[in-house]
């Protein structure tokens, strides 16, 4: 992995947020056009991306990126497409408050029923209903842009490899986890004929 030039933090700084920072430090203050220090965060227009080409276009920290980008319904890029997961969750602040929505994505390889399900897994954050009408205020101050409806998004690749054909594609969120799967296969191995010594 390449380094990512976009960033100018010291060495040793790490760039770690958790759901709650992603969404009250840093997407709460780009809707209200606060300024954000350390302004990290690229903004990005993901959909003509494919997730492996965001190396170098967002900000980059392990095996994770970050960037903001328009919440649009149209998720096709040039190789595939993110079909959302069924997931979506609340995320708290410490108040014990609801502050945005996460939503899971995974990454399709192709078109239509012939796509290939891969291991690119996006968490895309967006302000609850509450926060976004706050920046109402920010278009009466001159600005033409509606930054509700920024999102910020955090791109991983799944290390756990699942069987493509494992007919999983229920729209019910749940999945198997990488143990779940190897007692699955543990079943195949009674198909399987072995010699006898």
């Amino acid at each position: 992995m390449g380094e990512n030039s976009s960033v100018n933090l010291p060495p040793g700084f790490r760039f770690c947020p958790t759901d709650e920072e992603l969404v009250v430090h840093f997407l709460q203050r780009k809707a209200a056009l606060l300024p954000c220090h350390p302004d990290v965060i690229p903004d990005l227009e993901l959909y003509p991306h494919d997730p492996w080409e965001l190396d170098g276009k967002a900000l980059g920290e392990g095996n994770q990126w970050y960037f903001y980008s328009r919440r649009t319904q149209n998720r096709i890029t040039g190789n595939g497409y993110w079909k959302p997961m069924g997931i979506e969750e609340d995320v708290i602040n410490n108040r014990s408050k609801k502050v945005g929505m996460k939503k899971y994505l995974v990454f399709y390889i192709g078109e239509g029923p012939a796509a290939i399900k891969t291991n690119w897994i996006m968490q895309e954050y967006r302000l609850s209903k509450s926060d976004s009408s706050s920046t109402k205020s920010s278009k009466r101050r001159g600005h033409s842009k509606d930054y509700s409806k920024w999102v910020v998004c955090r791109v991983y690749e799944r290390n756990c490899s699942e069987d493509e054909d494992d007919g999983d594609d229920d729209d019910d969120g749940t999945q198997l986890s990488c143990l779940d799967e190897v007692f699955l296969s543990l079943d195949d191995m009674d198909e399987i004929s072995l010699p006898f010594n």
